[in-house]
């Protein structure tokens, strides 16, 4: 794992002497943004519609979060319709597509869950997530992410958006809570 100095980190509820694993282990929800975390971040734009690339490994690794009873939301500064079909494919818990602050509409999603934000892992790429990645539990930036949102992260993926980062941190999520056996034993059988 690498790990980065959260230094720069803002109101940051996870105590120092916590651990990566012990902070993964209490995760309950998973954020992420979507463009260049759930997208390579390349947006299609066609005469009456737009056309998104999701990574299939990442689909599965949310449906898994959800399976082990880990909650899921997408926070997004942009609307699209591609992202909407997505999460109703995907059966999202929480889908927020607004011009709104991040930091905002998480704090609704905590309001509603009961959730705190040491239980939150969030995944942001730029820096219109800085705000979330220096207050939860759990900050994860892809590999292609910017170097603002890096310095704000506990763990860089080695996959870039779209190509398998949230699949990589839903299995570091999983196997720290010891749910990803049996996950996978559930599917072998």
């Amino acid at each position: 794992m690498k790990r980065h100095p959260s230094s720069d980190r803002q109101r940051h509820q996870v105590p120092r002497s916590l651990s990566m694993h012990a902070a993964l282990a209490r995760v309950r929800l998973f954020l992420c943004d979507v463009d260049g975390v759930l997208t390579d971040g390349g947006v299609y734009v066609g005469p009456e519609t737009e056309f998104k690339r999701f990574n299939v490994l990442d689909g599965l690794a949310q449906r898994l979060l959800r399976r082990a009873e880990i909650k899921v939301g997408w926070i997004s500064r942009r609307p699209s319709p591609a992202t909407t079909r997505r999460a109703q494919e995907l059966k999202v818990d929480y889908l927020f597509q607004q011009e709104a602050g991040k930091v905002a509409v998480a704090e609704s999603i905590l309001k509603q869950t009961g959730f705190h934000w040491d239980q939150v892992c969030y995944m942001g790429d730029d820096i219109v997530d800085l705000g979330v990645l220096r207050r939860v539990g759990v900050a994860v930036v892809p590999a292609n992410g910017t170097p603002e949102a890096k310095r704000a992260a506990d763990y860089i993926t080695r996959a870039n958006g779209g190509q398998g980062a949230v699949r990589e941190t839903v299995e570091l999520i999983l196997k720290a809570q010891e749910k990803w056996a049996w996950l996978v034993d559930e599917f072998s059988s």
